[in-house]
């Protein structure tokens, strides 16, 4: 972390000169120590995030296409011939473990147009929803089988 955001720092500045190298080097090990003292931040949590990074991109990947498959889905349904437009709120049941990982999946739900997470409690999500067959592979879909593996 330390190396990433100093050469953040070397290429917001855009030059090179050896009293700008020294205040950066300075200015990221005092944000280095703040965040290990304020977050418990350390080697260890740094290469477990680096080891992840993989599935995290993933992850985003698979949203961005269900965020596309969901607008065109919702294009039909508003634009179509039987508007099936059923307003209902959902309870999704999910044995994700961490919170960031319930997070995740809330904000997946909600970024996905035509669903909006209400409320998330002890693993369970209150949604509402345009239609009621929406979320009826989200228990066992592409996004949470990432989020179990990030977990793991």
């Amino acid at each position: 972390m330390y190396l990433l955001l100093f050469a953040l720092w070397l290429v917001i500045n855009g030059r090179l000169t050896p009293e700008l190298v020294l205040f950066g080097l300075a200015l990221t090990a005092i944000f280095a120590a703040v965040l290990r003292l304020l977050f418990g931040y350390g080697p260890r949590t740094e290469l477990r995030l680096w080891r992840k990074a993989p599935l995290f991109a993933a992850f985003l990947a698979v949203l961005f296409g269900e965020i596309v498959r969901a607008n065109l889905g919702m294009i039909g349904t508003i634009l179509g011939p039987k508007r099936r437009i059923d307003p209902t709120v959902v309870r999704v049941r999910t044995d994700l473990k961490t919170q960031f990982a319930r997070y995740l999946l809330a904000n997946a739900i909600t970024l996905t147009p035509g669903t909006l997470t209400v409320q998330s409690e002890d693993g369970v999500l209150t949604v509402h929803c345009i239609r009621p067959g929406l979320l009826e592979d989200t228990e066992n879909g592409r996004i949470v089988r990432l989020l179990r593996r990030m977990e793991a």
